[in-house]
């Protein structure tokens, strides 16, 4: 079975920080764009990073432009395929943030309906 498990959330004051770990399991995904997505409570589900597959050499990285400069996607290993920096942290970064793998490795894609694979979630609350 194929899941993505998120850690690394939790409670944080404004312009603290936290780092976001996915743990991967049923497969690699060093042939997968991986990327990180957030829903906050009644809002849609956005897109905030994403990261080239592992085994290319380019590196490419994508960000929305409400979290450019203060958070980082990075690759790890198999197990643990994505990391999300997040630094500078605002009341409106409260969210679930979500891990989520994509087979449409040609771009960078910010659609949740590009990304195959989900995690369930892991809750991020910025206090003021």
């Amino acid at each position: 079975q194929v899941q993505l498990v998120e850690s690394g959330g939790g409670v944080v004051q404004a312009g603290g920080s936290l780092r976001l770990s996915c743990a991967a399991s049923g497969r690699t995904f060093s042939n997968f764009v991986m990327g990180w997505f957030r829903q906050a409570p009644g809002k849609e589900r956005e897109f905030v990073a994403a990261i080239s597959r592992s085994d290319g050499r380019d590196g490419r990285t994508k960000y929305a432009e409400s979290v450019t400069g203060r958070f980082t996607i990075s690759r790890g290993n198999g197990k643990n395929p994505v990391y999300l920096q997040m630094n500078s942290l605002k009341p409106e970064d409260t969210a679930v943030y979500y891990c989520t793998a994509s087979m449409v490795t040609w771009y960078l894609s910010d659609t949740s309906t590009d990304y195959a694979y989900w995690g369930q979630g892991t809750q991020v609350t910025v206090s003021s």
